[in-house]
């Protein structure tokens, strides 16, 4: 059969999508492989999973750290040339040795790998794009400039390590863009690349956590899970502190699981439980509510089981995610910045008791299991295999 390698940058919430889309392309029969930073990859994909190394800026460096105050054009320009545009340079060479001893017959790169489309292009790879979020998909809204900008470092990336010559963007593969949400949530796709083809969310097993205390949560008591992903720990102490004191002041109204990696946040009793790490997709069946910063990956884990949002957008697409969420009427969003308890309080007593948000949240949900997820992400990817030219 086929050989598919699928290029992914250091950031687990753009694994993820890949790990279903690989499972289901391996039952097929084909063979799949990933080119990253093992350390990363390998304990989301199975240890038998063929990892071939990319390297990666220090992701310990204090350099990365986008200071919390940094938002808009200011975030996304420092989110490029401290990270995107160095990853691009790290990841190259791997990717490069990668396609020489796999040899895959397509290859699916990550939007910010964008190593993956410029490796391709260079050797004259067939290529897809893993669209893991799909605020990627058109444009920046309002911030020509800023797409100006962006589009000239790509250019600069493009002359150090793909093809001079070349003219494809390598966030948007113009033969296939696998985007893992689906029209109820993002609206109609608007990329100047394309085909785009709505698959829903990808979700696969993830590693199991043995610890964690389902007894303490109170199966009457509706449960909310507060989160701002993997990648928002230097803003997240003052906005997690507001929630959990929201959560205490609801007695019996309301009980939350904190997601608080910097362990900062204090336990109230059995009110809300606080844990470095969660077992997301099991606790989310057990929740009646999501509390988030807008991210792709939460919002779509959160509307995949039909749960309304309070979403707190802080940078990069979370906005724009943010205002797909209330544009289809599944949540409600606050300001990151000015959140306190009291409004946080009131918007999850708005998502929890108005039925129009859990509606809302259904039928996002329903659109997104209608759409295939994993497989119909597999199938397009078969079609691109007996599409592309022989060489």
């Amino acid at each position: 059969m086929s050989r598919i390698l699928f290029v992914v940058p250091p950031l687990v919430g753009h694994i993820n999508p890949t790990v279903g889309v690989a499972a289901e392309l391996s039952r097929r029969g084909h063979q799949v492989a990933w080119a990253g930073l093992p350390e990363l990859v390998a304990p989301l994909v199975g240890a038998g999973a063929t990892v071939f190394r990319c390297s990666s800026p220090d992701l310990a460096d204090p350099a990365l750290l986008r200071p919390p105050s940094l938002r808009g054009p200011a975030a996304l320009k420092f989110l490029w040339e401290r990270f995107l545009g160095p990853l691009a340079e790290h990841m190259a060479p791997g990717v490069r040795a990668a396609v020489r001893q796999f040899r895959p017959d397509v290859l699916v790169a990550d939007q910010q790998a964008v190593a993956g489309g410029l490796t391709a292009e260079r050797l004259g790879l067939v290529w897809a794009t893993s669209a893991t979020t799909s605020a990627g998909l058109a444009p920046l809204s309002g911030l020509p400039n800023v797409d100006s900008w962006i589009a000239g470092r790509i250019e600069e990336l493009r002359h150090r390590i793909g093809n001079p010559r070349g003219t494809a963007d390598p966030r948007l593969s113009g033969r296939l863009v696998l985007a893992f949400s689906t029209e109820a949530l993002a609206g109609p796709a608007d990329a100047p690349a394309g085909p785009v083809r709505y698959v829903g969310p990808s979700l696969a097993s993830r590693p199991a956590a043995d610890d964690f205390p389902w007894h303490r949560l109170d199966p009457r008591t509706p449960t909310v899970l507060i989160t701002l992903g993997t990648a928002n720990a230097e803003a997240a102490s003052r906005f997690l502190a507001a929630c959990a004191e929201a959560v205490r002041g609801r007695r019996d109204r309301a009980q939350a699981v904190i997601v608080d990696p910097a362990g900062t946040v204090p336990e109230f009793a059995d009110r809300v439980l606080v844990r470095r790490h969660v077992p997301q997709l099991a606790l989310l069946e057990r929740c009646d509510a999501v509390i988030c910063h807008g991210g792709h990956n939460t919002v779509c884990e959160a509307l995949w089981h039909g749960l309304p949002l309070v979403v707190a957008p802080i940078r990069d697409d979370q906005p724009v995610i943010a205002a797909q969420v209330t544009d289809a009427g599944a949540g409600v969003r606050i300001r990151f910045n000015r959140a306190t308890a009291d409004a946080l309080g009131t918007a999850l007593d708005t998502v929890l008791r108005e039925p129009s948000y859990r509606e809302a949240a259904g039928r996002v949900r329903e659109s997104f299991r209608a759409a295939g997820g994993a497989a119909a992400a597999a199938t397009h990817l078969e079609a691109l295999l007996v599409a592309r030219p022989r060489t």
